[in-house]
């Protein structure tokens, strides 16, 4: 078995390594080292665990053991579920020394990162992501939380987990549409901040979908390296960091409108990154060679690209104004200065963001 890649998130003493390779999940020499304690408590959903937690649980052989296992699908994404961990670690008497271990997908990874920035003020947790998006993108960078009616992800914490082990074996299991999903992400560091990634994407979008090993280790890798850059600059999203966020001001509308689950996270980030190439169009900073580029690469992705017709304008500025990255009651968008670099308005003109917006006009075209 190879050795797996690393890459390391700086942040001083708080500082962790991301591994990603194959195999992973039968390596306990890259575990342990991360365990704090001898409790370690395995939190997963209804879907992974009958895939992956016995022999996670074989691997720590050793500790007292226990787990909790949620349901599955972003709708779960609560604050009543966090209770329900809460109450499970106390009835299994789980001490402060305890180590979480989040083994699923983002929705896992920020459940049981927001149970352990809480639980007794504090406990070590460890980032097992299954997904291809959680892999590239939300196990990384310490955002944890859950959703609430009106708003994705508006009740959590910023706490980094102590490793992020990315086993790319896990990837085989996952659903077509689920890893066409994750590709969103990984479409999302080459727009924001790599035009040679993107450039290597339009090229390999291929080997991706066929799930090509050397070709997603290649992206997962390239993913995390221009996330722990962007973090360890910015932690906590005073500045920088809300690059991270292309298309999710858009994406988050849609998730909300369209009930959480419906749209699959992914999903509507691409189409939420097509809104915002449109209105950097519209706004004269991408050209509509540029725009058909994006709108290609995530067709060939198998991505949605176009908001659902039922989502009407005023919906979605209501939705949009309620985004956590705004501020004196303007909307802040992450647009596209050019492929490669992103920037952050709030000075957008409302009628061209009303042509963006207009259900039924297809994105990147005069209205």
């Amino acid at each position: 078995m190879p050795d797996p890649i690393s890459v390391n998130v700086d942040l001083g003493d708080r500082s962790y390594p991301i591994y990603i390779g194959s195999g992973l999940l039968a390596d306990r020499e890259l575990l342990t080292p991360h365990i704090k304690g001898t409790q370690v408590c395995i939190i997963s959903n209804d879907v992974v665990a009958p895939l992956y937690l016995e022999k996670l649980k074989a691997l720590l052989s050793g500790y007292a053991l226990s787990e909790f296992i949620l349901p599955d699908g972003e709708a779960e994404k609560t604050l009543d579920n966090i209770a329900k961990i809460y109450d499970a670690l106390l009835a299994n008497r789980i001490d402060r020394k305890v180590t979480l271990i989040a083994l699923g997908g983002g929705v896992v990874g920020d459940m049981t990162g927001f149970a352990a920035a809480t639980y007794l003020r504090g406990v070590n947790f460890i980032q097992v992501p299954t997904t291809l998006l959680a892999q590239v993108d939300s196990s990384v960078g310490g955002k944890t939380g859950v959703n609430r009616p009106l708003g994705k992800n508006m009740v959590g914490a910023f706490y980094q987990p102590q490793c992020v082990v990315a086993d790319t074996d896990t990837l085989n299991t996952l659903p077509d549409k689920e890893l066409c999903a994750g590709l969103a992400e990984v479409i999302k560091y080459g727009l924001i901040n790599n035009l040679e990634f993107f450039n290597w994407l339009e090229s390999n979008i291929e080997s991706l979908i066929s799930r090509d090993v050397s070709s997603l280790v290649h992206a997962i890798k390239t993913s995390c390296e221009e996330k722990a850059t962007i973090v360890a600059a910015d932690e906590k999203e005073s500045g920088i960091r809300a690059i991270l966020n292309l298309g999710h001001t858009f994406g988050h509308a849609i998730e909300a409108a369209m009930g959480y689950g419906n749209w699959l996270h992914g999903e509507a980030v691409a189409t939420g990154m097509l809104m915002a190439a449109d209105l950097s169009w519209r706004i004269g900073n991408l050209n509509i060679n540029d725009v058909s580029r994006i709108k290609k690469l995530l067709i060939t992705a198998g991505l949605p690209v176009v908001p659902p017709e039922s989502i009407t304008n005023s919906e979605f500025l209501s939705l949009m104004s309620r985004d956590k990255k705004n501020i004196k009651g303007s909307i802040r968008f992450v647009l596209l200065e050019k492929i490669g670099k992103a920037l952050i308005s709030a000075d957008i003109d409302p009628k061209l963001l009303d042509k963006t917006l207009q259900s039924g006009v297809m994105l990147g075209q005069a209205s």
